[in-house]
């Protein structure tokens, strides 16, 4: 298969498997409504937990995870090109980000992103997982955990593929646009954790006002 179609069409897989949003499912299940309209205004699982408690929390998290493992698998072999692979995996997080289902308006793409790290390298998903749980342990601060976990499994792929264990694909196309797409949509965090006034893990589960940040 032609490499150009082949990335096309893991970008393609992958992002309208990542804009599956499992957050708005289970606001609606939980007879909530709309999860978006709580808290951080994401539909990921930090806002579910705060918002809809732990079993919807565990139902948004398994499903967002599962969204970028099968995209990348997808890529991988039913594609059979890892530059397929690599591009749906990244664009299974942009579009659980920016999902087109739901009006563009996602999470923060930290659950996708793990799924999809989990798809290209194990050994990197448990580093990831292993820092995140670390710095939440220590500080409580789910944004923290996103963008330290994803910062490592980054680190990780990148050395995996200089050194030869992984396709370079994997770091060009998968590893720095998706390190960079959940970075950047954690800045209003970072902006709070610097001002001290990002919630903890379990705080802020109140309705929103309109079009608060």
């Amino acid at each position: 298969m032609n490499l150009l179609l082949a990335v096309v069409m893991g970008a393609v897989v992958g992002y309208f498997l990542g804009a599956v949003p499992f957050g708005i499912v289970a606001g609606r299940l939980a007879r909530v409504g709309d999860l978006r309209e709580y808290g951080s205004g994401k539909m990921g699982f930090t806002n579910a937990l705060r918002t809809l408690g732990l079993k919807w929390a565990l139902f948004v998290i398994v499903g967002d995870i599962l969204k970028g493992t099968v995209a990348v698998l997808i890529g991988r072999y039913l594609i059979g090109e890892p530059a397929a692979a690599a591009a749906a995996g990244s664009m299974a997080v942009l579009g659980h980000v920016f999902p087109v289902y739901v009006g563009f308006r996602g999470g923060r793409g930290v659950a996708t992103a793990f799924g999809a790290f989990l798809g290209v390298a194990p050994v990197a998903a448990l580093i990831l997982a292993v820092c995140g749980a670390l710095v939440l342990a220590a500080w409580r601060y789910a944004s923290l955990m996103s963008v330290t976990g994803v910062g490592a499994g980054l680190v990780v792929i990148t050395v995996m593929a200089v050194t030869g264990w992984l396709d370079p694909a994997y770091a060009l196309l998968f590893a720095v646009p998706t390190a960079l797409l959940v970075e950047i949509s954690h800045i209003p965090n970072i902006r709070r954790l610097l001002a001290g006034t990002e919630p903890k893990l379990g705080q802020g589960g109140t309705r929103r006002v309109p079009g608060a940040s």
